[in-house]
């Protein structure tokens, strides 16, 4: 089952960051941003469930993304799979979902990044048509 996110999807959203991309982000800031995600309507989460039970297994985060220089696009920022529930489809249909929302906001595609060691994850966008536009490097500055 896909669904979209509530607010008490929170706890298992930040078990599945942790196990499955390595994000120990707190609980309590974890539940505090997802509640400001879901209040502002370019953020959409969709999320995969168990039926019997709505225990969250996976969920994709995308943003619409609007800039000077290209059409409006999705830009995934999470796609998240339990361990122990990868390799069932659930990615898949987590995108699908997604895409098939395009027409509902009027976006031109979906990009995403994926950091250069998860080769699995590129295999998998790139099984689904993705393909790769540009290799880059991201900067970061923390502020006090």
């Amino acid at each position: 089952m896909i669904r979209k996110v509530l607010l008490k999807d929170a706890p298992n959203i930040q078990r599945i960051n942790k196990l499955s991309l390595g994000y120990d982000y707190p609980i309590t800031a974890a539940t505090q941003q997802l509640q400001q995600l879901l209040s502002e309507p370019q953020h959409h989460l969709l999320l995969a469930a168990v039926d019997d039970d709505d225990q969250l297994i996976g969920y994709v985060h995308a943003e619409v993304y609007l800039e000077t220089y290209a059409p409006k696009l999705f830009n995934v920022l999470a796609l998240a799979v339990d361990q122990d529930s990868r390799g069932q489809g659930l990615g898949k249909a987590l995108m699908i979902a997604l895409v098939g929302k395009a027409s509902e906001f009027q976006v031109h595609g979906i990009r995403l990044n994926s950091g250069s060691e998860r080769t699995a994850a590129h295999q998998f966008y790139e099984h689904l048509g993705y393909t790769t536009t540009k290799m880059q490097k991201r900067f970061f500055l923390e502020l006090p």
